[in-house]
């Protein structure tokens, strides 16, 4: 049976505390854990979106890089305003009308 003194249970409370590493900063780690995964999502997303692709500075220079693809039998191409880097970029995906 452990002792009621209440230095004993003290020591057992700081002795549980450092063998966890510390929960005081738990939540602040948790928010930095947090928002360094928001930043890996986004910069994966951004990739994807945007840097993978060739970017055209106008959007005249995007259609003709989709008529010289017509030329060689790609078809079906559009072209796109970038959200991220404003350039324009192609797709073989049909848009909706509102874009």
């Amino acid at each position: 049976m452990g002792s009621r003194k209440r230095s004993a249970q003290q020591r057992k409370i700081a002795q549980f505390k450092a063998e966890l590493g510390g929960l005081d900063d738990l939540y602040g780690r948790e928010r930095r854990r947090s928002e360094g995964t928001e930043e890996r999502r986004e910069a994966a997303r951004r990739h994807r979106a945007c840097d993978r692709k060739n970017r055209y500075a106008t959007r005249a220079d995007a259609l003709e890089a989709i008529a010289l693809c017509a030329e060689h039998g790609t078809g079906g191409l559009q072209c796109y305003r970038c959200a991220y880097c404003h350039g324009w970029h192609l797709t073989s995906h049909p848009q909706s009308p509102s874009a």
